[in-house]
């Protein structure tokens, strides 16, 4: 068995025939003492470049980074990087000892930078010769959005401001708080983020505190949810709830509909329940903890809530169980045209499944405004032989000029895929 393998129990079943759409097929439930558990280890990329598709070019725009998460294309095409490393819950479980274990060997040793990090391609040419720190000091910044001179970051603990010029390099003084965020024990510790096209209203992802209620409901208030906080008071009111991990937000272009990638529950399976992309519905339950993929019940969950899985509503596209979608941004017709219209999704990779999933970047395609067909490799080559990996997508953002920009936290890098002729 390689070193990197370490799988701790099996659970025989086949992949279902469809794991991802609008309809995905869902195998039945299988429950065991622990679920499969296998974590590529990380590799050295040396001269090595993550596959891009034919008539595009990747380049690696920043490195030595502090585990990059999220970025921000700001007004004059300079990016923010988010750097942060969350603390984890503590353990309830002997199982959640051997998870966290084997999680831990999938990621990089680099402490979190708790910053922001600003690059600047000035002649624009694809070559990002400034990066510098723009504010340090965060407590481990994840979610970034920019509204009319202000740069809003989303830590774990809350909401902060940031004054900000166009041009500016580095913060002007402290950031002001605008709204606590839920952070006690914080299970799931990142909290996303993005602006209203009005920028009236910051929408943040806050993810349940547990896989499913194991923690008791009470350490769920708040939780598993998106908020709506009003950016002149700070006031703030749930948006849509039911989503256990909402890990990346943005609004479609043209519609100024919200739309979320989610991480949905482990320990029911290898092929259960898809991570999905979804338009977010103000006012609508998802399900978590009750239900998943709409009405389809969690037997785990004690008491059960009938009339809550009655009103909940079904995703619109699953991503396929456990890939662990950390980012999404809409293209433009910047990008080419096979991938003018759609979504870019960046997958972390699975570390609860045999044979390991995700771990690239992925492009839905859209018609009318909807998800239609089936996912499209555009970022791959980080997973090698299932055993070991040299990179791990998180947050994905389009430059209106024409490039996709992927940050990687296990190599500490920012990618920058384009079209090799512009």
């Amino acid at each position: 068995m390689p070193a990197a393998a370490l799988p701790v129990a099996a659970l025989a079943q086949e992949a279902p025939a469809t794991s991802y759409g609008a309809d995905p097929d869902l195998p039945a439930p299988q429950r065991g003492l622990l679920p499969d558990m296998t974590i590529p280890r990380p590799a050295l990329w040396g001269d090595e470049l993550p596959t891009v598709p034919e008539g595009y070019a990747i380049s690696a725009i920043a490195t030595g980074l502090k585990i990059p998460r999220q970025t921000l294309i700001l007004p004059n095409g300079d990016i923010l990087v988010a750097e942060g490393k969350g603390a984890s819950a503590p353990a309830m479980r002997p199982k959640d000892i051997i998870a966290g274990f084997i999680k831990s060997l999938g990621k990089s040793s680099e402490p979190g930078g708790n910053r922001l990090t600003l690059l600047r391609d000035a002649d624009g040419d694809g070559v990002y010769e400034m990066q510098t720190v723009f504010a340090e000091g965060l407590n481990s910044p994840y979610g970034l959005a920019y509204i009319d001179g202000a740069i809003y970051v989303a830590n774990q603990d809350a909401v902060v401001r940031f004054t900000y010029a166009d041009g500016q390099t580095q913060a002007g003084g402290p950031p002001e708080t605008l709204a606590r965020l839920p952070s006690a024990l914080n299970h799931h510790w990142t909290k996303a983020m993005t602006a209203s096209p009005d920028g009236r209203f910051l929408y943040v992802g806050i993810g349940s505190n547990s896989n499913i209620t194991e923690r008791g409901i009470e350490a769920e208030e708040n939780r598993a949810m998106i908020w709506q906080i009003d950016v002149a008071t700070g006031a703030h009111r749930p948006y849509a709830t039911g989503l256990r991990n909402p890990t990346a937000l943005t609004i479609q272009p043209g519609t100024g509909q919200l739309w979320a990638v989610v991480n949905e529950r482990d320990e029911i399976g290898p092929d259960l329940v898809p991570d999905y992309l979804t338009s977010v519905q103000e006012g609508a339950f998802y399900g978590w903890p009750y239900s998943y993929w709409g009405q389809n019940v969690d037997s785990r969950v004690k008491p059960q809530d009938p009339d809550k899985v009655a009103s909940a509503i079904a995703p619109d596209y699953a991503l396929g169980a456990h890939v662990a979608a950390l980012g999404v941004a809409f293209s433009n017709d910047a990008m080419g045209p096979q991938f003018a219209q759609g979504a870019f999704v960046g997958e972390h990779g699975s570390w609860n499944r045999a044979e390991p999933v995700g771990y690239k970047v992925v492009f839905v395609p859209f018609e009318n405004g909807r998800p239609s067909g089936d996912p499209v490799d555009v970022v791959t080559g980080f997973l090698q032989d299932g055993d070991k990996t040299r990179g791990r997508p998180v947050g994905v953002s389009v430059d209106p000029r024409g490039a996709l920009i992927v940050a990687d936290d296990l190599s500490n890098t920012i990618w920058r895929i384009a079209p090799a002729q512009p």
